[in-house]
């Protein structure tokens, strides 16, 4: 079995806000194989940001170490940052510069020859498609544009583990589809291992072979997309009766035939004065026979209606939240305070000093 590329071991990240110390990131423990996909996802302040710039050597941790790329994060940082990327939430090409040359100029930082990196950016240009706009200035980039170009800087010296921090956020649709191509071209012909944060849980579902899920500093849960879906939220059907008399009866009949309660706690619940619901996992397939057992007992649905899960669901079923609903108040889960630095952020998890443009453009 090959050796993890990530191996985290109880990381934790403290940092003092005034007088109180935030637990940003607690005992974090988890395992990445070579070439997976793997989506880390939380609310704003969940300490996801916070936990990336542990693993790419950005921040130290409180306690608890990591071997990332083969490397230790504490006694061994350059070497782990000469074998990863890492594209930050902020665009990292200098507005000045053109793109091409960007690419050149972080091609020279990894210490690679003037010919090698020519021969690396061609490569790159040609397969993120950035051949349109290699000549223009980065200022001159669209959103999207300017995402991708990021992601060629943390490619340029073709490392096996791509760190992406909300790589997508703030794309039009059509530029986040053209993105995630790209990402999943990489990762099919070079076997890159990805590790990214989304906001857009459409993603994750999609194309994330893993999901982890972080909430107030901790891992809270930790599987595939489909697993969390059926475990933690369940497929819900909603079923219309002519009446709240027949709604009502019709509860009671649901309530015998699925026993328990499902994902979420309640076996039956109501949406409307005539409406009920039931979620259950691989619920769609309960549905024909739901509506056999309310005929056989003389109620006759008005209609009926089956709908997975999504990641959304699973998020409220574990945090009591959606995710992107802001938790004000508590440790790494607030949404705004004063960094260890003291400079105000909005989110007291992460410092001023790992969002430093000059720091960041190390590990592009």
């Amino acid at each position: 079995m090959a050796e993890p590329i990530i191996e985290a071991r109880g990381l934790t990240k403290h940092f003092t806000v005034g007088r109180r110390t935030v637990e940003a990131v607690s005992d974090l423990s988890f395992a990445v194989a070579p070439g997976e996909l793997v989506a880390f996802l939380g609310p704003n302040g969940a300490g996801k940001s916070t936990s990336l710039r542990m693993l790419t050597t950005l921040i130290e941790p409180t306690a608890g170490d990591a071997r990332v790329a083969g490397h230790d994060i504490r006694r061994e940082a350059a070497a782990v940052r000469a074998r990863i990327g890492y594209v930050g939430q902020l665009t990292s090409g200098s507005y000045a510069q053109r793109a091409r040359d960007e690419l050149l100029a972080q091609g020279a930082f990894h210490g690679m020859s003037p010919a090698a990196s020519r021969r690396r950016a061609d490569d790159l240009i040609e397969s993120l498609d950035l051949a349109p706009f290699a000549t223009r200035t980065v200022q001159k980039l669209s959103g999207g544009q300017k995402r991708r170009l990021d992601v060629a800087l943390g490619l340029m010296h073709a490392p096996p583990l791509l760190f992406l921090d909300e790589p997508s956020t703030g794309l039009d649709p059509q530029s986040r589809a053209n993105l995630w191509q790209h990402i999943l071209d990489l990762r099919s012909e070079h076997g890159t291992t990805i590790f990214l944060t989304t906001h857009y849980l459409e993603e994750a579902d999609r194309w994330a072979e893993r999901v982890m899920v972080m909430d107030r500093g901790r891992v809270v849960a930790d599987d595939t997309a489909a697993r969390l879906k059926s475990e933690l939220a369940g497929d819900t059907l909603t079923i219309e009766l002519p009446s709240t008399a027949e709604a009502d009866r019709a509860a009671d009949v649901l309530a015998r035939l699925v026993g328990g309660g499902g994902p979420t706690g309640e076996a039956v619940g109501r949406t409307g004065e005539a409406s009920i619901t039931v979620t259950r996992p691989d619920g769609s397939r309960l549905l024909p026979q739901a509506l056999r057992t309310l005929d056989e007992a003389g109620l006759h649905a008005v209609s009926a209606t089956g709908v997975p899960p999504t990641l959304d669901d699973v998020f409220l079923a574990l945090t009591g939240r959606t995710l992107r609903e802001s938790d004000h108040g508590d440790g790494a889960g607030g949404e705004s305070g004063t960094s260890e630095s003291g400079t105000s952020g909005s989110d007291p998890s992460e410092p001023a000093a790992a969002t430093d443009p000059a720091t960041e453009g190390a590990y592009r």
